[in-house]
């Protein structure tokens, strides 16, 4: 996946707003724009379910970064590679263990508040005990 992060921040590194002091880049502004970048593809691995809308979350923690004037070209390109992850993301197999390797568990949450810690079902994340709620989010999402 990390070649996502980078080609976000390769085709956004050109764009990213001179200092009005300087008339020059701040190194910083950059290396911020693309600690967001690889931070928004990890939670897109890790945290697929639980990240609604990555491109605009991610648009929004590095707009400020830009001049008004590309901002559209910005999110743009945001949306395209993160989109492209994602369908990277949906087609590699599953087999018990998530893109980074580490064991996928389950998604629901214990009584306790602790994570379940049984492997998921394949389809939807949950584990057979926690199956009744996947049928819930398919109703909340068709009432949204």
């Amino acid at each position: 996946m990390y070649q996502f992060s980078r080609a976000i921040y390769r085709e956004l590194a050109p764009m990213v707003a001179r200092s009005p002091v300087h008339g020059e880049v701040r190194p910083r502004d950059q290396a911020h724009v693309l600690r967001c970048c690889e931070a928004a593809v990890e939670r897109l691995v890790t945290d697929r379910h639980y990240f609604a809308r990555p491109a605009r979350s991610l648009f929004n923690d590095i707009r400020s970064y830009f001049p008004m004037g590309s901002q559209i070209q910005v999110f743009r390109v945001v949306s395209h590679y993160l989109d492209l992850a994602q369908e990277f993301a949906a087609r590699q197999p599953r087999a018990g263990y998530d893109a980074n390797g580490d064991p996928l568990v389950c998604r629901a949450t214990t009584r306790k508040g602790t994570p379940c810690q049984r492997t998921p079902l394949p389809h939807n994340g949950y584990c057979p005990s926690h199956q009744h709620l996947a049928a819930t989010e398919d109703t909340e999402a068709i009432a949204a």
